[in-house]
């Protein structure tokens, strides 16, 4: 359970199922609520990194985890172990995809975010289906269909299957596809007088390679930019090894297994659902609903990298069935092993009214998370090359290795629950026909029980080993019970005044708070003094304004949080030496954003955004594990990963009322690579662009074009890189080093097919 270092805005696309870039839809961009009821809707975001996944859209700080909602419900109530994209796609099982908006989210969640909010199709009357069929020029095939209608007067059906055959963008030599993915839904609907019910049952078997396939190596050259090493495309070589088998120690009893790569990705998981919506007496409505969800199986596997260093007859490595040693670029590799089993019960209820000019909702949430969780790690040395070798260490003393480092780095365990009881309460008020204030509470009682190892961990270690340290001290490596009992709160206030008809202005101001998760347990945890409470306030206000060809948003926006816990595998410069660190810190954001959308004549849209923020680290230091190396004080720097610039661009236009032609660029500023910001990437554009036709009411076909300027750009972090100070990195002009990368050209088709 690698923690993610930054907070992102989970975006949607309305027909992103599985990897699907095309566009067949596109609402108001960026559009800031002037009510918080009003949920905010933004056009369509489409993913250049990760073919699998909604966009991601950064805004400075660390996540709070994915917040996508279905039928009102978290999809996945933490994506830590049970990934977001092994349950959830955008399908054709979907009647709509909207967003919440930070504040409402804040109340109704206790989270501080945009989030996905997505419904299910329940079905009508009448029969009706829908058939999507998508494709491209490396060989992906996806399909997925929905058939729903009428049992009798009072009884309404619906059923949906979705398949994702996808080999990436290169073929992996281990397994056939980087991500196979099925879902199936089936439900029944019993319509009542003021009201209905729905039964419905989900099932998700998924096998997904993520950070397995996203990596590559690439020359730094100094300035921000990076050139590709001979021989090796950026985008369409795999740096994921040919396959075989490889050893490990598992953390749970120290054994020794081998396994293969595609071994540890399977997930499954079966879903319950109930909804009952009823409108009472004197206009109160009610909406309940429950989910159990049970995911006897959610495995991921992670790689990750240290320094590429040049290899000689020294270092005694070896290609198999070689008796000459193997001279030539090599890089220190790892690999986490993550074995899951999540369970979950769920539960909401909301009632609603509205009394003259007040809207008020009253909600509850008894949301339970059950988790058995543990990871193992170990290391090993591969070619630089695409399809590497794993390279064999052999020793003086006539034994070899390729495996080491056995559960050194970050290997971790819990097991237990998390329980979140809460009361929440909105009202948005009408106050005038020119003011409107929305303001709400939630008070949440949080329980959390995990059993976790709170020990530092070192090559071989395992629950059940006796460890001595260098004091010569010895302790049992056992989990032990951590049990917490909290009070978490939220509260928010908005107000938006519109001083004519075009002209408007507004302000909220929200704040949330929580303790550590039990997920944050995982590793060495934090200890009973570094336990604190984690509080997020968020400050917006600016001015709209609207006219027959322009809809405007300008706002500047304070956002922090502190207390954010972290855990840090940090590489010696120049070695593949490394250690785990536990890191608590703050980060805050200061920005401004302009968003409008621009609509100069008829058929012609465009929707721009510029924004610019500033994410710093408060608090951030590293204790060197390292002789010679010195501590690392992050105080004040900009959070990597993150650009200060964002700009969108995404005309469109309507040749004619079936003929619609759409391009989008989107523009990430320089973003620095590593935590002393002594490396950096130069900013760089996402661009896509395509053509949908429907051709009758029946059929709609479409084409993508994704990164059709051909960047072969890296982004993210750099591996190994971490503790590289800006004195030294000078030394790292046309260096080789490996990190993600931009996806390459791809060309899609899809076929929409409804009857």
């Amino acid at each position: 359970m690698k923690s993610k270092s930054f907070s992102k805005i989970l975006l949607f696309t309305l027909t992103v199922a599985g990897g699907s870039s095309t566009v067949f839809a596109e609402e108001s961009a960026d559009t800031i609520a002037t009510g918080a009821n009003k949920g905010e809707e933004r056009n369509v975001m489409l993913n250049a990194s990760d073919a699998t996944k909604p966009r991601e859209i950064q805004i400075g700080l660390p996540s709070e985890d994915v917040n996508v909602y279905e039928n009102g419900l978290p999809a996945v109530y933490s994506s830590s172990v049970h990934q977001l994209a092994r349950h959830w796609r955008s399908d054709a099982s979907l009647q709509d995809v909207g967003l919440i908006t930070p504040m409402e989210s804040a109340i109704k969640t206790g989270n501080i975010a945009y989030s996905i909010d997505s419904h299910s199709k329940l079905g009508q009357k009448e029969f009706k289906g829908i058939v999507n069929y998508r494709t491209n020029l490396f060989g992906w095939q996806n399909f997925d269909m929905n058939v729903s209608g009428g049992i009798s007067d009072k009884w309404l059906y619906t059923a949906s299957v979705y398949q994702n055959f996808d080999p990436g963008s290169f073929k992996p030599k281990f397994t056939d596809f980087s991500d196979r993915t099925q879902l199936y839904h089936a439900g029944v609907t019993r319509l009542l007088e003021r009201g209905s019910i729905s039964i419905l049952y989900k099932y998700s078997k998924s096998n997904g390679l993520g950070s397995m396939v996203n990596a590559a190596p690439f020359i730094y050259v100094g300035d921000g930019s990076v050139k590709e090493i001979p021989g090796f495309t950026l985008g369409t070589t795999s740096y994921a090894p040919l396959g075989g088998q490889f050893k490990y120690m598992d953390v749970m009893d120290g054994k020794i297994k081998t396994g293969q790569w595609g071994d540890f990705t399977n997930n499954r998981a079966h879903e319950v659902s109930a909804l009952f919506d009823y409108t009472l007496g004197n206009g109160y409505q009610l909406n309940l609903r429950a989910k159990f969800m049970d995911a006897p199986q959610a495995n991921y596997v992670d790689f990750g990298g240290s320094s590429i260093f040049k290899a000689t007859a020294a270092d005694n490595l070896f290609k198999d069935g070689s008796d000459t040693p193997y001279t030539g670029l090599a890089e220190g590799r790892r690999t986490w092993l993550h074995i899951g089993k999540v369970m979950n019960t769920l539960f909401t209820g909301e009632a609603s009214k509205r009394f003259g000019n007040h809207d008020l909702r009253l909600g509850l949430n008894e949301w339970y998370y059950n988790l058995d969780y543990h990871s193992s790690s170990f290391q090993w040395t591969g070619t630089v090359s695409a399809y590497p070798d794993i390279l064999e260490k052999r020793y003086d003393d006539g034994t070899s290795d390729k495996f080491r480092g056995f559960n050194e780095l970050s290997p971790e365990y819990t097991k237990g629950y998390e329980n979140k009881l809460a009361l929440y309460i909105t009202d948005s008020w009408t106050v005038t026909p020119k003011l409107n204030l929305y303001f709400g509470g939630r008070l949440e009682y949080y329980r959390m029980s995990a059993d976790q190892i709170p020990f530092e961990r070192y090559s071989g270690f395992h629950i059940g080993d006796t460890h001595t340290y260098a004091d010569g001290t010895t302790v049992k490596i056992e989990p032990r019970r951590v049990i917490k009992n909290k009070l978490n709160y939220a509260a928010t206030l908005q107000g938006t005044y519109q001083f004519t008809k075009n002209f408007g202005v507004t302000a909220d101001a929200t704040v949330a708070t929580r303790f550590p998760r039990i997920n944050e347990y995982a590793g060495t945890g934090p200890t009973d003094e570094q336990y604190k409470r984690v509080t997020i306030p968020l400050i917006r206000g600016g001015i709209t304004y609207k006219n027959r060809f322009i809809d405007l948003t300008s706002m500047v926006t304070y956002i922090s949080k502190s207390n954010n816990i972290d855990q840090q595998n940090v590489t010696k410069p120049g070695t593949t030496q490394s250690k785990t660190t536990l890191l608590i810190y703050g980060i805050q954001t200061l920005g401004w954003t302009t968003s409008a959308e621009i609509h100069p004549f008829k058929g012609f849209n465009l929707h721009a955004l510029f924004t610019y923020q500033k994410p710093t680290y408060k608090d951030y230091f590293i204790k060197s594990p390292f002789e010679g190396v010195p501590d690392l004080n992050a105080n004040g720097n900009t959070v990597k990963e993150i650009p200060q610039i964002l700009i969108e661009l995404d005309p469109s236009y309507n040749i004619t009322d079936d003929i619609r032609l759409w391009l989008s660029f989107r523009y990430f500023g320089k973003t620095y690579a590593n935590l002393t910001n002594a490396l950096y990437f130069n900013g760089r554009w996402e661009t896509f662009g395509g053509v949908t036709w429907n051709v009758n009411r029946h059929l709609t076909v479409g084409a993508t074009v994704i990164n059709f300027l051909n960047q072969k750009g890296a982004s993210g972090t750099i591996n190994g890189a971490e503790l590289i100070s800006k004195e030294e990195a000078g030394k790292y002009s046309n260096f080789y080093m490996s990190g993600s990368y931009l996806r390459p050209f791809t060309v899609e088709f899809s076929t929409t097919f409804k009857f």
